[in-house]
């Protein structure tokens, strides 16, 4: 029996419907090709599953310093503001990414400088971090930031300290086993010999792994730098449970040496462990 004015839709029509609700995916906006037709969160970054992404589109980052010449071990204040790129509108609403809203790393150019920390949120949108650059030289700033409604950035800047520049430095083979602050970290690549453009398993196994924890919501985070900062890679663990294995997937750009640092945390200190890898042209 029919509902006076009820509107019944033909089968097709119907079956259309049904078709179109089963075609919309979740996936990961940090790592894409992980999708899903259930909302969640991605395995393994552990941000949460968004339908309908958005193209990727590279937004607008200024990187300010007071004072603007800054002297080695002088404190600095970062001043990082983010824009739109498509009317330079400043953005003021920012997703959090492995529970916080901006990653940022320093790196110098003879690579002895490593650091991940956090700036601040104000409510201008900006962003401000004080720091003492501890040497003269070149610097590499990235920044790791989610725009609401956009997708991941990650933008490098370069800063230029005034004085006396390190040595140039020439990275070696090191893929010796690392004591860190209360880890030891091992590090294997597949294949043996990394290829420019063609990917590596990188395995981690670390001791002891009792009160081995997830770190800013990740098992472990990497930064991959070339030994002439051009490439800057953050990434996280393409497998890990937890177990004293950790698993990286990573497609090293091109024919350079790499400095890697990953981080474990384990009973709540956090452990940065440092690797060289050479990475050989595909012949």
């Amino acid at each position: 029996m029919l509902l006076q004015g009820a509107i019944v839709l033909p089968v097709a029509s119907r079956l259309g419907t049904r078709l179109r609700a089963q075609e919309l995916v979740f996936a990961c906006p940090m790592d894409p090709e992980v999708r899903s037709n259930q909302p969640g969160v991605c395995p393994r970054c552990g941000m949460k599953l968004a339908a309908g992404i958005p193209d990727p589109v590279e937004f607008h980052m200024d990187l300010s310093m007071t004072p603007r010449a800054p002297k080695p071990g002088q404190p600095v204040e970062f001043e990082f503001d983010i824009h739109d790129p498509w009317k330079e509108r400043p953005v003021l609403n920012f997703l959090t990414v492995h529970e916080k809203l901006f990653h940022m790393f320093v790196v110098s150019q003879d690579l002895k400088v490593f650091v991940h920390d956090h700036p601040v949120y104000q409510t201008d949108g900006s962003f401000h971090y004080r720091y003492a650059f501890p040497q003269a030289g070149m610097y590499r700033i990235l920044a790791d930031f989610y725009p609401d409604g956009a997708t991941p950035q990650l933008i490098a800047k370069t800063v230029f300290v005034p004085g006396s520049t390190p040595t140039p430095v020439t990275l070696q083979r090191d893929y010796s086993t690392k004591d860190t602050a209360n880890m030891q970290v091992e590090l294997v690549t597949d294949p043996p010999q990394p290829l420019a453009g063609v990917k590596t398993q990188l395995y981690f196994k670390l001791s002891p792994v009792e009160g081995f924890e997830k770190y800013l919501g990740a098992w472990a985070h990497m930064l991959a730098a070339s030994d002439d900062l051009v490439d800057l890679i953050h990434t996280h663990p393409f497998i890990a449970d937890g177990g004293p294995q950790v698993e990286f997937n990573l497609v090293f750009p091109r024919a350079r040496v790499y400095r890697i640092w990953v981080q474990f945390q384990r009973n709540g200190m956090v452990n940065t462990a440092r690797f060289d890898v050479p990475v050989e042209e595909l012949k």
